[in-house]
């Protein structure tokens, strides 16, 4: 009996566990239905529709509205004879006076931009705006602009512009710091609202700093000339006041002139304002001739250069001057419009638009230790002896040689006697892996760059290569590299990294357990740890559908799709052959951009956009490298046939650029 009980019980708990898990997949199928995707974009749509009349009509009729919204909401709706002044009825009032006079003012408009982005990321599948990051700026914009919105409108007539929260919360802190502290301390924290979510230059304020301390140090020293001559001897104190009673007798002609014409010449001219000598008046005039000399005089100069071009010049001279000046004039004003569109906005960022994004640490990677050297003195001794003894029975003699101590393997790089020939030591390779009693030896006849010849002998016990040694090094980490790619240690114990960008396409094949899947990880996880989501897009294809899925994690910011596809990573072949044909009209496309900017490859065009010299509204835009990774390619090859091997041809013929 207490058998069949526990098996009744196991029964009912699997047959529990079975429906609850029927449960969950019917919920995730009805919310992954497009018809129930449809119907709630819709219903966001119409909310946003409403809230906007509502809120908009609540701003003009809310005084009208007070004593109905006095009342207890479930009592308006259920007896539904209360008349409303706003446009929607008491719910429309209901509405408004919830979101504006009770929560936070004129800034709960946002409620509604928010709908709208919600609403067409349901329907349409597409974001206008990034949500998370939208959604954060529009819940801190309502929690800080309300209260200043109060602080600035500090009445009950006005509470809609600041709302409830925003009255409450200026108060509270009034009772904290005071009215003026209210001030500064809202200020500060809108402007540092401000500074974080747009990120304006403020270059305009250094300009202005510039030209007030121009126009001081201007004044200043007008001032401190008119205490110089105020100084003068006796001598010229006649001088002065004879210019006093001219200045006098001048006074009629002043009252004649109009004030605007004196505020004029008060504007125009700042140093007549301080003149109290002659000697200053006729310089000025004498100044004043001067500029119209000069300017009198520009017709003049240019119609003797008028008279010098049919002269003595020889017609090649002038045709040269014309040809150096107008590419010199033309890159002045390139290089001033850069530069000045570079000190306005500053070089453009790709990274902006993710921001927050935490680049990988160097923590996630296992440290498996090792680095140091794995190969025992007696083993090298040992080594060498029986490389020496294996020559010598051929009769090939040595003059040097010299160990270079490597991860797994250690290179012997030796120099043989005058007058052997290598083809002879190359054909010993068997011979001498057998005396060495190793799996087996490469012999490099001889080494490039170096005169020597290297014979690679596997260690007895090597040393493993982790992923973080490599990502930590510093040849890695300070790498010009567009796409650096960190393939694993030299002979000589130093990091290889390789360039993916020159490199027109990249076949990886061998047995199995040779390696192919670590280095295809390798590849990944370098690009991964060294270029953000803007920079690099990856496209994966795994027929196997158990080699790349631990990828799947990346698919927000790293993984590109097609828009209708729901798997980041393409396991069926079918869908192949879609996702390489728009790759190839992807290339395409930025191929004829690249003719456009007048640039041959895409680090050209991205550093030429970056420089600000491409213009967006002519459908310039930063560029990220897209890598395509094909896992199992030969499968492919046979299920597809040529849809697919026809798109491959030409992704890797034309795709380097």
């Amino acid at each position: 009996m207490a058998k069949k009980n526990r098996l009744n019980a196991k029964t009912s708990s699997k047959k529990k566990t079975t429906s609850t898990s029927g449960k969950k997949i019917k919920f995730s199928a009805l919310l992954s239905d497009r018809r129930v995707k449809r119907v709630g974009g819709m219903f966001l749509f119409f909310s946003c529709i409403y809230l906007l009349i509502a809120f908009t009509a609540f701003m003009f009729t809310w005084k009208e509205d007070q004593s109905l919204l006095s009342e207890n909401w479930w009592v308006v709706l259920r007896e539904g004879n209360y008349e409303a002044e706003n446009w929607l009825g008491p719910l429309g009032a209901m509405m408004g006076h919830l979101f504006i006079y009770e929560w936070f003012g004129v800034v709960s408009f946002l409620f509604i931009l928010l709908l709208f982005l919600y609403g067409f990321r349901v329907l349409f599948g597409k974001n206008l705006l990034p949500a998370w990051r939208t959604t954060i700026a529009a819940v801190f914009a309502m929690l800080v602009f309300s209260p200043v919105l109060a602080f600035l409108f500090d009445s009950p007539d006005y509470q809609i512009l600041g709302g409830r929260y925003g009255f409450e919360m200026n108060h509270t802190l009034a009772g904290k710091v005071g009215t003026v502290g209210t001030g500064f301390l809202l200020l500060f924290i809108a402007a540092g609202y401000v500074a974080v979510v747009f990120n304006p230059s403020f270059s305009f304020l250094g300009k202005w700093f510039a030209m007030a301390s121009a126009k001081s140090g201007a004044l200043f020293s007008s001032v401190g000339t008119q205490i110089q001559k105020s100084t003068h001897d006796s001598e010229e104190e006649s001088d002065e006041a004879k210019h006093f009673e001219d200045t006098i007798g001048d006074m009629d002609n002043f009252t004649e002139t109009s004030a605007a014409d004196l505020a004029m010449a008060d504007l125009d001219t700042e140093e007549e304002e301080d003149t109290p000598s002659p000697e200053s008046k006729s310089a000025e005039e004498k100044h004043g001739l001067e500029l119209e000399v000069s300017d009198s005089s520009e017709p003049e100069n240019s119609e003797g250069f008028e008279r010098v071009e049919p002269s003595s010049a020889p017609p090649k001279e002038s045709k040269e001057e014309f040809t150096v000046e107008a590419p010199k004039v033309e890159k002045a004003l390139s290089d001033k419009e850069v530069n000045q569109k570079v000190k306005d906005f500053g070089e453009y960022d790709p990274t902006l638009d993710l921001s927050n994004f935490q680049m990988p640490r160097i923590d996630l990677l296992e440290d498996h230790g090792g680095g140091g050297i794995s190969v025992s003195k007696e083993e090298l001794d040992a080594n060498k002896d029986k490389i020496v003894t294996t020559l010598s029975h051929y009769k090939i003699g040595i003059e040097k040689i010299k160990a270079t101590i490597g991860p797994t393997v250690t290179l012997y790089e030796i120099v043989p006697e005058p007058g052997v020939r290598i083809s002879k030591i190359r054909n010993l390779e068997d011979d001498i892996a057998l005396s060495l009693a190793a799996l087996g030896i490469r012999i490099i006849a001889p080494i490039p760059g170096k005169g020597t010849i290297g014979i690679e002998v596997p260690n007895s016990n090597p040393d493993t290569v982790s992923m973080r040694s490599i990502i930590a090094s510093e040849k890695f980490q300070n790498t010009k590299f567009e796409l650096p790619v960190a393939l694993g240690k030299t002979i000589s114990n130093e990091t290889f990294v390789a360039d993916l960008a020159k490199m027109p396409h990249l076949l990886m094949a061998g047995a199995t357990g040779q390696g192919k899947s670590v280095g295809l990880n390798a590849i990944l996880v370098s690009l991964l740890y060294k270029k953000h989501p803007s920079q690099i897009k990856f496209v994966l294809v795994d027929p196997k559908k158990v080699e790349l899925t631990l990828f799947n994690k990346i698919e927000r910011h790293y993984l590109a799709k097609l828009p209708d596809e729901e798997e980041s990573i393409i396991t069926d072949t079918a869908k192949v052959v879609k996702t390489l044909n728009s790759l190839c009209i992807e290339m395409d496309d930025r191929y004829e951009l690249l003719k456009n900017a007048g640039v041959r490859n895409l680090k050209e065009y991205n550093a030429k956009f970056v420089q600000r010299r491409l213009n967006p509204e002519e459908g310039h835009k930063y560029l990220p490298y897209i890598v395509l990774v094909i896992d199992e390619f030969a499968d492919l090859i046979m299920t597809a046939g040529k849809e697919v091997e026809t798109p491959i041809a030409r992704l890797a013929q034309l795709a380097r650029a």
